[in-house]
């Protein structure tokens, strides 16, 4: 099952580390980038070590640093190895940034005699230029199999309020969820939310990135997973509709219909595919 929650952690945090691993996110991701100051980039590499040596529950993600900066290549070799599931690439701009990484990537695993591809990419788009490249960035490279929506550095780079949450941010969400779409990726993951004790808003955010088609999103603390989990998860009556719907639309099939009607709505073939994925979501608890 694709993760619905991706724990922020940083990598120079022993105690915050245990925690993530031991909460019910779906996914950590341990980060070399914002929250880790730049005296300490070099500590945080180093604390990939004990990190990755410890076999874990969940899946593993390294936010690494931008490539334009002194830290990213570092980055690169320090996370090319057993036990990483994938990166996150911050601020991507083009579709050459990710081609370049996965020719390094690949360069590494053949030094490692790492399975080629196996440790993918998500890119998060999170600035003005990687917005109008986005469609480029998601068909660029087999690596990269989904992106990530990047709001707080979006809005700093348009010097616009990350409080408009329905207006221009919600409009780089639904491009950035179209561009994944189109090239045939996985559906993206949403921003991390910044007022962590505002359980209601983000309650209210990641209910208008799912109707985007967004099926995760970033988590900055464990008090938020609960709820991001539960948006992202079918309710019960999601369930018992689609199971009622695929029942309906199979017998119709049989009888050689492609369309049948059910409590007044007409089921054709997109209907039946909804209801698919929606139980291709349910998790067993």
């Amino acid at each position: 099952m694709h993760p619905r929650s991706f724990l922020f952690v940083p990598a120079t945090s022993d105690r915050k580390i245990d925690k993530a691993y031991a909460s019910d996110a779906d996914a950590v991701i341990v980060d070399l980038e914002d929250s880790v100051a730049l005296s300490e980039k070099g500590n945080a590499r180093t604390a990939l070590d004990a990190i990755l040596n410890v076999k874990r529950s969940k899946p593993t993600w390294i936010r690494v640093n931008a490539m334009d900066t002194l830290y990213g290549y570092e980055d690169l070799l320090a996370i090319t190895r057993i036990g990483v599931n994938g990166i996150i690439l911050p601020k991507v701009e083009s579709a050459e940034q990710v081609r370049a990484v996965d020719w390094v990537m690949s360069s590494l695993e053949r030094q490692l005699s790492l399975s080629h591809g196996a440790i993918e990419i998500m890119a998060i788009v999170e600035t003005a230029k990687g917005l109008i490249h986005v469609n480029d960035i998601a068909a660029s490279n087999p690596r990269l199999r989904r992106l990530m929506f990047g709001a707080v550095d979006l809005a700093a780079d348009l010097a616009i309020s990350l409080d408009d949450d329905a207006g221009a941010t919600s409009q780089a969400r639904f491009a950035i969820a179209c561009a994944s779409r189109a090239a045939n990726l996985i559906a993206p993951a949403d921003t991390a939310y910044t007022e962590i004790t505002n359980l209601d808003g983000l309650r209210k955010t990641t209910e208008r990135a799912r109707a985007l088609g967004y099926i995760a999103k970033a988590c900055i603390h464990p008090s938020q997973i609960q709820t991001v989990n539960s948006v992202f998860s079918p309710s019960e009556t999601d369930i018992s509709w689609a199971h009622r719907v695929l029942k309906a639309f199979t017998e119709a099939e049989k009888a050689g219909l492609a369309a049948v009607q059910l409590d007044g709505e007409m089921l054709d073939y997109p209907v039946a595919e909804k209801a698919r994925k929606i139980l291709q979501q349910q998790r067993i608890t």
